[in-house]
């Protein structure tokens, strides 16, 4: 189905309720992470240049629809102003309410103003219709610019395209072609599905019809040995985790799933563990396995070698500790050095690609966690699809309005 793009949509001299995704960590009252930031700026600047009113608004942790200090949207303010250094912010207290509309109604095109955190109104999260008339009141139009939410029925996401023309940002854009190279892909095409959760069942279904192999590392691994019944000590698993990989295992095209062969073990979770490799069979009951072992790394670079397209959702051990990110870093910088079209999505594994540097060497780095494993795994998207509708609503309408 069709949406409005903005590179033909006319926008000159309008207001614009930018909806962004900066909901990102913050420690101390500073930004540890500024990529989200980052990653909507030509959506700001492609407003800026056709002499828009921007008025920018985000969520930020989970306040429960009440008021937390330490939820506030200000060092986020501070972080864009960093990023925009020519460009004077206005910072609202709130994120509703007449005196918004009429300081932005007084204001000069180019002026950009920055929304209270949404989050802080309980309605924001129930997709509340009198709220999201309340936002989209403060604007001539709507540009959804957070991907990484717009797997969420929530009020700036999906009730605010009821009442105004609603555009696809310039990120948005660019996550739905990347992600779409992962869905139709040039092959042979492998995925790497590694991390904890084997709620991924959508996602790996998708990859069993997508992909020619699945390497399957992580402590998600240790799910599918387990239901093969082979022992795997004191690692991480979960009866559900095991009977989801007995489901995966038994479908037609399982023999696509290639599993490690060997693991990094510990006695203990702690950093200063000794440890040891072991075969996949030969996990004592006292052993935790935390990283891919090399024979794993050496079967996992003959798979991707010859792959033209690389799906990668999930780091393949615990590597925030140094001694268990030999895996994720080797396997990471492998695959950036390949010619192949590299996809990496999931929180998780966006972190890693930019703790090993390796970000700017990926075909593209999802900004999106759960958002990219729904879109992956081919569920709708319910922000997508209010944009979809919007533009069936509104299509003969913008000429007249605009």
């Amino acid at each position: 189905m069709k949406r409005f793009s903005l590179a033909d949509f006319p926008i000159e001299n309008k207001t614009v309720f930018l909806r962004v995704d900066f909901n990102v960590p913050i420690e101390k009252n500073k930004i540890v992470d500024n990529y989200k930031i980052k990653a909507s700026l030509p959506t700001i600047k492609f407003l800026l240049k056709k002499k828009c009113k921007v008025v920018i608004a985000t969520h930020l942790g989970r306040p429960n629809g009440e008021f937390v200090k330490e939820l506030t949207t200000r060092p986020l303010l501070k972080e864009l102003q960093k990023l925009l250094p020519k460009n004077k912010i206005i910072k609202f207290k709130d994120c509703i309410g007449k005196y918004i509309k009429e300081k932005i109604k007084k204001s000069e095109g180019g002026s950009i103003f920055f929304l209270e955190n949404l989050r802080f109104y309980k309605e924001e999260e129930k997709n509340n219709p009198i709220f999201a008339h309340s936002l989209a009141n403060l604007a001539d139009a709507y540009v959804n610019d957070a991907f990484a939410v717009s797997h969420r029925k929530h009020a700036s996401l999906d009730a605010i395209t009821k009442f105004i023309p609603s555009i696809a940002g310039l990120l948005v854009e660019k996550e739905i072609q990347q992600l779409n190279k992962a869905l139709q892909p040039k092959n042979p095409s492998v995925w790497i599905l590694g991390g904890a959760k084997l709620e991924k069942i959508g996602l790996f279904e998708q990859a069993i019809k997508k992909a020619d192999y699945i390497l399957v590392g992580g402590a998600l691994v240790f799910s599918f040995l387990k239901a093969k019944g082979i022992s795997v000590g004191m690692s991480k698993v979960d009866i559900k985790s095991v009977k989801t990989a007995r489901k995966i295992l038994k479908k037609r095209n399982s023999k696509k799933i290639i599993l490690a062969v060997d693991f990094l073990v510990a006695d203990t979770f702690s950093r200063k563990a000794k440890v040891k490799v072991v075969k996949y069979n030969q996990m004592e009951t006292n052993q935790i396995g935390l990283d891919l072992g090399p024979e794993t790394i050496k079967l996992f670079k003959h798979y991707l070698r010859k792959a033209h397209t690389i799906v990668w959702n999930g780091p393949l051990g615990y590597f925030e500790w140094e001694q268990f990110a030999k895996s994720s870093k080797e396997i990471g910088r492998f695959i950036s050095n390949l010619t192949a079209t590299t996809i990496c999505g999931g929180g998780e594994t966006a972190e890693a690609v930019k703790k090993f540097h390796l970000e700017h060497k990926m075909t593209h780095v999802s900004t999106g966690g759960g958002a990219t494993i729904n879109y992956l795994s081919g569920k709708k998207m319910p922000a997508i699809t209010a944009l979809e509708k919007n533009h069936k609503k509104f299509r003969k309408k913008v000429k007249r309005m605009f």
